[in-house]
């Protein structure tokens, strides 16, 4: 039996449920359908602050919209989409009023006003946090929202294929889970909102389940994936198992020392040192780490002793308890060891301001969209916003969307996709291959993390591209081991591996063909921005799967401000 809604939300982060309330309140037939309880959702797991130019912090009262704009286009290094930029910082005050009124318990400075905290690349401090579990907060009072709405959710679904005809979405198709059965679901608005893809890395901050399916899914239906190669390196993530530590903690005054204790961001960014932009952090980490001032197992301290404990227990409580169960130091006393791991995806599924992607009726919103906001780097706090600010922004065009469209009433391509995503299962269940399902995806992981890291060069660029068409190749003879249809996460691996080696094909493809160097991508044979070859973003194109991706240019939208060299 196929359901049939209005719109439909896959993903359960702050994007898609504030989708999902908007279209709600609209009075909109909406389900959710996540992989997780949304409460569960990568969405908490954002920890340092939320932007938006509040000037609430005493350096910050002259902050405005467009000193917001202007930091985040910079901080793209000019790739952002400037229209998009402009949307996302109008509504970022507003937003955070809308969040305050619903419940999210911001920190406050002595006066009662939301406090906020300097973050990289800002002109002035203007993350607005609570302590440093901001996105945890946020996402428990937009789930607190839904159920006061009634929004109707449902989890341990995963949604592996879309249904759509020659004009537009039509629903899609998700294995459950619980009972292991396929389930098909009709809709007339689809808002894709997946999160990002971390875990094709072997070194990142992201949950388990950030494979990057979702991404992977419409790309395969012929929906185009954007600026792909810029993937951020997080500058602080905790030895061993690449937890993040917060930007927070260098916007609350921590310090990065070498092995000789120097704060060696001075050499980097003298201006801004260790409040520059991430990618350059992240850079300025490695290199100290591959010239030999970083310590042995490649990191360098964070070091916070100086602010006090009382200090740390009210702003930074959640990274010392994430340092001590992990590592067992305590950073009130002691530095901490941290190296850049993969942390975000600038790119994502291509999509207009409004959260529009190319085909009708299909939205995308979060970290899995490209919008884009972010260009080639994204600032920190920014993310937060984005999923806060075009979670609405995507709702209420959606909302707009059914209201000015009529049903499609095609449940034959619902049907047809139901058939096709049964084949894919039974094909996996049935085949007695020898390839193991981990050991792929440990070989991919392992591969982009040596070879698709903080700097790149052609030579290792080609070598993952041939990993990964090799890993393709083998990807058909896979086994499932595990038969049973309860719980089967063998299964929901090997499904998510084959979106896992497509989007690791993409961003491989994409830092091969750009050959420059701009924000997040570092390609040390061509360590120069070239805006007269490459001021545009790339668009991927799925063609077969023994074929690279089709790359397509598409222009930057520039509204006010021209690039220029980027310095801090």
């Amino acid at each position: 039996m196929i359901q049939k809604h209005q719109f439909i939300v896959v993903g359960g982060g702050i994007a898609g449920l504030g989708a999902a309330i908007e279209a709600k309140e609209a009075g909109m037939d909406v389900l959710v359908v996540s992989l997780t309880h949304p409460v569960r959702s990568h969405s908490t797991c954002a920890q340092g602050g939320i932007n938006a130019p509040l000037g609430n912090h005493p350096e910050g009262h002259d902050d405005t919209w467009e000193k917001h704009a202007y930091d985040t286009v910079k901080g793209s290094d000019f790739l952002a989409d400037q229209d998009a930029v402009e949307l996302m910082c109008q509504e970022a005050a507003p937003r955070i009023y809308e969040l305050e009124h619903w419940g999210v318990p911001f920190s406050r400075f002595d006066d009662g006003r939301i406090a906020q905290r300097p973050f990289g690349g800002a002109a002035f401090p203007r993350t607005c946090y609570a302590a440093d579990k901001t996105g945890h907060l946020i996402m428990h009072a937009l789930y607190q929202r839904a159920v006061k709405l009634g929004v109707p959710i449902i989890y341990d679904r995963l949604v592996f294929k879309l249904a759509r005809n020659d004009e537009r979405v039509t629903g899609i198709v998700a294995l459950n889970l619980i009972t292991g059965d396929l389930e098909a679901y009709e809709a007339d608005a689809v808002m894709i909102a997946t999160g990002g893809y971390g875990r094709v890395y072997a070194n990142t901050t992201n949950s388990i389940n950030n494979t990057g399916l979702g991404m992977a899914m419409v790309y395969k239906a012929g929906v185009p994936l954007q600026d792909m190669e810029f993937v951020q390196f997080h500058p602080t993530t905790l030895v061993g198992t690449n937890v993040l530590m917060t930007e927070g903690a260098r916007g609350e005054g921590g310090y990065l020392r070498n092995k000789l204790g120097e704060r060696f961001m001075k050499k980097y960014a003298p201006e801004k040192m260790e409040l520059a932009p991430r990618d350059i952090v992240a850079r300025a980490i490695w290199t100290e780490i591959m010239e030999g001032r970083g310590f042995e197992g490649q990191y360098v301290h964070l070091d916070l002793t100086h602010l006090g404990k009382d200090h740390i227990m009210e702003r930074l409580p959640q990274i010392r308890e994430l340092a001590i169960n992990f590592l067992g130091i305590d950073m009130i006393h002691d530095p901490i060891p941290i190296q850049p791991g993969q942390h975000y995806s600038m790119g994502g599924i291509a999509a207009n301001k409004h959260t529009e992607t190319p085909l009708k009726g299909l939205f995308t919103a979060g970290e899995c969209s490209c919008v884009s906001v972010h260009g080639a780097n994204r600032l920190g706090g920014n993310s937060l916003l984005e999923t806060a600010v075009f979670g609405k922004v995507g709702g209420k065009k959606v909302v707009e969307f059914l209201q000015s469209t009529s049903p499609h009433n095609d449940t034959a391509s619902v049907e047809k996709a139901l058939e096709e995503a049964k084949s894919q299962v039974d094909h996996l269940l049935t085949k007695d291959g020898d390839e193991d399902v981990f050991e792929l995806t440990k070989e991919l992981r392992e591969i982009m993390k040596a070879k698709t890291f903080v700097f790149r060069n052609e030579k290792d660029l080609q070598e993952v591209m041939d990993k990964i068409h090799e890993l393709k190749q083998r990807y058909k003879n896979i086994r499932v081991k595990t038969k049973d249809k309860h719980y089967n996460l063998e299964l929901e691996r090997a499904i998510s591996l084959e979106g896992m080696l497509l989007i690791a094909e993409t961003i491989a493809a994409g830092a091969l063909y750009r050959k420059e160097s701009r924000g997040a991508h570092f390609r040390t044979d061509y360590p120069e921005r070239d805006d007269e070859k490459f001021l545009h973003h790339s668009l991927f194109y799925y063609k077969s799967w023994d074929e690279p991706p089709e790359i397509k240019q598409k222009e930057v939208v520039i509204t006010r401000w021209q690039p220029v060299e980027r310095k801090y």
